[in-house]
């Protein structure tokens, strides 16, 4: 009788998940799409499990074989698929990832009715690969969301922000250093300032973040890197649920790499914890760890430690400094150099700029936020070269969004890189590098829509873009005080999308002592 019992349950539990099963991979999907239609929204037919992601993964892998020149637009090689759609199908429509649909978002005011109402439309949760490498804030919502948002607020004000600039300052000499014994015996030369920048942004938070864990931080960078390449790996395949748990090499090589670094930054945080609770004098309590640990005790000593963070989520919350730091600024860094050495006339004002605030002396935390032309160019560099070229949302229940009808659960992707190249918000001239269209600011550049988002908007804004920007000013500024430089004829402009927009074969620039 109990086998019979046994047996009929099993059944029904295998009956049930062969249910989900199908209602997954097809009949929510066509529903779906039959839904989207009825609305005047397009896309391709649904294909059973894979939907276009065979054709996704098929456009960026030709994309990638071939560069292209510096006045093509970049939008076919950086996302061929979605370009692709849009140009097939217009600003009205969707793609599917799999069996799950993401509906096309374009409009400014559809945008920022998205990025302003998280309550409804919240972050998908993280794919498990993107989870491994960075989690923290960036994959909270709702409360979990804003106390971590509350306590790490601290530590990117303004006047913590200023006394990271002698750490940011050493940083970039060190960088500057190696440059100049490259040239000690020639008046030029070639090289690749990408692996440069990388290393420069990583020792910058290794000084900013641990500034008495250093050796500790390059560590750290450089496991980081590590697992950042295997992720970039991984994307590019087909997405199969479950196979992270498969013991291949590359998942158990991503889990180790995982543990070590967890088990790393606990060593730091239990240090740094110990010393404050013995209340010893510490050097680095400026430092971002340090501000964030007593950040995050002040919250705990008024409102109980249900208000502040449990050890792990320090942990995950220094992987957040150690990803999003390294990788946004040391890109912008690059794009940068790129478009100054093909427009010499702007890196030309932009050094008379810098050496009218600075002379010769090293650039202080009031001064670079008085650089009018840095920050134009700055500004249009993320509008040709955003970071993150895209984000999505996902409606938490049944809404209204616009004259659109949005299910519960779908996703809603915001293409910023196309909407920062759409010629209908930017005019004819969108596909040039022109700082100028900055020169009364971001709200008369845009005329007050949202079209300008490169570190996002709303209250979900990242929380680290005045730290990227402060840090790019800084290199930048130190950079042109030293050297001119232009393209080398080996460059090759290939800029890709895993995880952040980069250069694919790097940026070889000719460098010039002054």
């Amino acid at each position: 009788m109990k086998v019979v019992i046994i047996a009929i349950l099993l059944s029904a539990l295998l009956m049930i998940w062969v249910w989900r099963m199908v209602n997954w991979i097809w009949i929510r999907p066509r529903k779906l799409e039959k839904f989207f239609r009825k609305q005047g929204l397009n896309g391709h037919t649904y294909r059973i499990l894979y939907g276009d992601t065979k054709e996704m993964a098929e456009l960026t892998k030709q994309a990638k074989l071939k560069p292209i020149k510096l006045t093509e637009v970049i939008l076919p090689r950086v996302l061929p698929f979605h370009h692709h759609i849009l140009n097939k199908y217009g600003n009205n429509c969707f793609a599917w990832i799999g069996p799950e649909p993401r509906i096309f978002v374009m409009e400014p005011e559809l945008i920022k009715e998205i990025v302003t109402t998280n309550n409804i439309f919240k972050k998908p949760k993280p794919a498990p690969l993107v989870q491994l490498l960075v989690s923290g804030i960036t994959s909270y919502e709702d409360q979990k969301w804003a106390k971590h948002r509350k306590i790490l607020n601290t530590a990117f004000y303004a006047e913590k922000l200023k006394c990271m600039v002698p750490a940011m300052h050493k940083s970039c000499e060190d960088m500057i250093n190696k440059w100049e014994i490259l040239l000690s015996k020639n008046k030029s030369c070639e090289i690749d300032v990408h692996p440069y920048f990388e290393d420069l942004t990583s020792d910058v938070i290794s000084r900013t973040a641990f500034g008495s864990s250093y050796a500790e931080g390059t560590r750290i960078f450089h496991l980081q890197k590590e697992l950042t390449e295997l992720t970039r790996q991984a994307f590019q395949s087909v997405y199969i649920p479950g196979w992270r748990f498969l013991p291949t090499r590359t998942n158990r090589r991503m889990k180790a790499i995982d543990n070590e670094l967890k088990d790393t930054l606990r060593k730091i945080v239990n240090k740094r914890e110990r010393s404050m609770n013995l209340g010893e004098a510490n050097d680095h309590q400026e430092d971002l760890l340090g501000i964030l640990l007593k950040s995050n005790l002040k919250e705990i000593q008024e409102h109980g430690s249900k208000f502040g963070m449990t050890t792990d989520e320090v942990i995950e919350e220094c992987k957040v400094f150690y990803f999003a730091g390294q990788e946004t600024s040391s890109n912008l860094l690059v794009w940068t150099m790129v478009l100054l050495s093909v427009h010499q006339n702007w890196q030309a004002r932009a050094r008379e700029e810098i050496q009218q605030a600075f002379q010769n002396n090293e650039p202080d935390f009031e001064g670079l936020n008085r650089l009018k032309i840095v920050t134009m160019i700055l500004n249009e560099v993320l509008r040709l070269y955003p970071p993150a070229p895209y984000f999505v949302r996902k409606a938490n229940h049944e809404t209204k969004l616009g004259k659109m009808n949005i299910p519960p659960e779908v996703n809603l992707m915001i293409p910023t890189i196309f909407v920062h190249h759409n010629k209908e918000l930017w005019g004819d001239d969108v596909k040039e590098f022109k700082p100028e269209r900055f020169s009364e600011g971001i709200a008369n550049a845009t005329k007050n829509r949202l079209c300008f988002l490169p570190f996002g908007w709303g209250p979900r804004i990242c929380i680290g873009n005045n730290f990227a920007l402060m840090e790019t000013k800084i290199a930048l500024a130190i950079i042109l005080q030293r050297f001119a430089f232009e393209l080398s004829p080996s460059y090759t402009h290939a800029p890709t999308y895993v995880v952040t927009l980069r250069p694919q074969w790097g940026a070889h620039l000719i460098l010039k002592k002054l």
